[in-house]
């Protein structure tokens, strides 16, 4: 079991690293219409990750509060909800659609913050990775392995394109190469962080999984609406983006299915 925990929490960070890969192979700066199609596609996998991975087991696992059975999830989705707007309003950052700034320094300062948001926007994923390795591991009968690792899937693929978001506009900025990549690759180090800190709260607070499954949720939804369907809907093209999120929800669905 530790092996397969261990496995599956790092899966999410190593989509991460080959994505901010991307920047040895690739030239010219992420085009826009390719950014949007990547932003679409992790849109739609944060949302169906978010509603067959933890929404729906958090209802199952208040299945003995009858027609209550919703309660839990819709107050762990609201917590989720109003941490990530707490985070967001607190923690100082652009928003991935921005294009306020301008300039040399502005762009750079820019790209910065981009960084502090996706980074910011890891922090649900891992903790929505990390509260279903932790209903594994107390033997929920409503999480099997082959959920929590398609889960865990999901996630690493749609941290690929937010990888070479992270690293290719940097080294078009003027950055190394090598400190792009390693730029990309610690913002989804709070992926593994985030996850292993909440399978040690879960372990303290069973009772609580389904909040905890929701919380995950919500703080999911939050960056979906704030951050990334914004941007995958931004200029012209946006049919672009409506049609790699249907791809990557339809994704994640079959893997959760599939797999679960």
């Amino acid at each position: 079991m530790g092996t397969e925990v261990f496995f599956g929490l790092s899966i999410p960070f190593i989509g991460t690293a080959a994505g901010s890969a991307c920047v040895f192979f690739m030239r010219k700066k992420l085009g826009e219409r390719l950014q949007r199609a990547l932003t679409g596609f992790a849109a739609g996998v944060m949302v169906a990750a978010s509603i067959w991975s933890l929404i729906i087991p958090a209802m199952e696992q208040s299945s003995e509060m009858g027609k209550w059975s919703w309660a839990p999830a819709v107050a762990g989705f609201w917590f989720g909800i109003l941490f990530l707007l707490l985070l967001d309003t607190v923690i100082p950052h652009l928003h991935m659609n921005s294009e306020k700034a301008e300039g040399p320094k502005a762009t750079l300062k820019k790209t910065t913050m981009m960084v502090l948001a996706v980074t910011l926007h890891n922090l649900p994923e891992g903790m929505a990775v990390g509260v279903v390795y932790a209903g594994l591991i107390s033997g929920n009968g409503s999480i099997s392995a082959g959920g929590a690792l398609a889960l865990a899937l999901g996630i690493a693929i749609q941290n690929f394109p937010e990888g070479a978001i992270i690293s290719m506009p940097l080294h078009a900025e003027g950055t190394s190469k090598g400190k792009a990549f390693l730029d990309g690759v610690l913002s989804g180090a709070v992926e593994p962080i985030g996850a292993i800190l909440t399978i040690v709260a879960a372990s303290f607070i069973v009772p609580a999984m389904p909040y905890l499954l929701s919380f995950a949720a919500g703080a999911m939804m939050y960056v979906v609406v704030e951050e990334l369907i914004p941007e995958m809907s931004a200029g012209e093209h946006s049919n672009i983006g409506v049609v790699m999120f249907a791809v990557g929800f339809t994704l994640m669905m079959a893997l959760d299915v599939a797999l679960g």
